[in-house]
C-alpha cells in the first residue's frame, strides 16, 4: 500500500514538473518573441543585423564592462567608473535579457577611438572587421549604430529660433550634420539655419539627441532598418545588361511631322477627326 502511494506521489510530481517546465518554456518563448519584435533597440558599434546579433551574442557582458572601465569614463575625483553607455538588458527592459544596448538621450556613445567594447566580444556579435579602415585600423567613424532623424515640427530651428545644439554636439561636425541656410519669407529679416543629417557620415552615436534642448528630443537616433526606406520587390529596377542589349539591337523608326498651314485661330477652331 505504501509503495502504491509513493508511486502515485512520484507520478504526480513528475507530471507537475513536466507541466511547469512546459509552461516556463512557453512563457520564455513568448517573452523572447516579444522582445525580438521590438525594432527600436540600439546596439553597440559593429553589431550585426538584429536577428544575427541575437543569435551570436552569448550575453557575457564583456562589452559593457569594457565600456564602463574605459579611461574616459573614470571619475577623476573618486577614481570610480561613471555609468557607462552600454547597458545589459534586465527583466522589464523590453529587450532580450543579457544583451547590450544603449539609450542616447541618457548616455550616448562617446565614439572612443580604440572602441574598447568591440575587440573583447568573443562571439563576433560585434564585428570588428566592419570597423576597420583602409589601413586595417579600428575606425569609429565606420560605425553605423543607427541614423539620426530630425522631427521638423518639433525642432525649434524650423520655427525660426536660432539653435545649433545638435550641430555643435556632433563629433563628425559638418559631415554627419550640416546647417542649411534658408530664407525666412515670413519675417523677411531672419534666416533659418536648419540641421540636416547625412546618412553616409552619421554613426548613430546619439550625441545630438542628448544635446537637443527640447523637452522631448526633436532629433533622435533610430536603428537603420527603421530609419531608412527600402524599395519593395515590385520596384522598377534601373537599366541592366539585358536592357542595354535590347537597345543596341533595336532598329529606329523614322517619323515625319508636318507643320499645319492654318494660323493659330483657325487651328484652335478646326474640327479634329479622331
Amino acid at each position: 500500500m505504501a509503495d502504491s502511494d509513493n508511486r502515485r506521489k512520484f507520478m504526480a510530481q513528475t507530471v507537475q514538473s513536466v507541466g511547469l517546465a512546459a509552461l516556463g518554456g512557453l512563457l520564455w518563448s513568448g517573452y523572447a518573441d516579444a522582445v525580438k519584435a521590438s525594432p527600436l533597440v540600439l546596439r553597440p558599434p559593429g553589431a550585426l543585423e538584429e536577428e544575427s546579433f541575437l543569435t551570436a551574442c552569448i550575453k557575457c557582458g564583456l562589452c559593457g564592462e569594457a565600456c564602463r572601465n574605459r579611461e574616459t569614463n573614470i571619475d577623476k575625483e573618486t577614481g570610480l567608473p561613471r555609468e557607462s553607455t552600454i547597458k545589459m538588458a534586465k527583466g522589464g527592459d523590453h529587450r532580450l535579457i543579457g544583451t547590450p544596448y544603449f539609450i542616447p538621450r541618457q548616455i550616448p556613445c562617446y565614439m572612443c577611438e580604440d572602441i574598447p567594447c568591440v575587440p573583447v566580444c568573443p562571439s563576433g556579435a560585434l564585428d570588428m572587421a566592419s570597423l576597420l579602415n583602409e589601413q586595417k585600423e579600428l575606425d569609429i567613424n565606420k560605425a553605423s549604430m543607427g541614423l539620426a532623424i530630425v522631427h521638423k515640427e518639433s525642432c525649434i530651428a524650423y520655427w525660426g529660433i536660432q539653435c545649433d545644439a545638435c550641430y555643435r554636439a556632433c563629433p563628425v561636425m559638418d559631415e554627419a550634420i550640416t546647417l542649411e541656410y534658408q530664407k525666412n519669407d515670413r519675417t523677411g529679416k531672419h534666416a533659418y539655419l536648419l540641421p540636416v543629417v547625412h546618412d553616409k557620415a552619421c554613426t548613430g552615436c546619439g550625441m545630438c539627441e542628448q544635446a537637443c534642448v527640447t523637452e522631448k528630443a526633436a532629433i533622435f537616433v533610430l536603428p537603420n532598418e527603421v530609419a531608412k526606406g527600402k524599395p519593395g520587390d515590385h520596384y522598377v529596377k534601373g537599366w541592366d545588361k539585358e536592357d542595354q542589349q535590347r537597345v543596341k539591337d533595336a532598329q529606329g523608326l523614322e517619323t515625319t511631322t508636318e507643320r499645319s498651314k492654318l494660323d493659330s485661330t483657325e487651328y484652335l477652331n478646326a474640327e479634329v477627326e479622331y
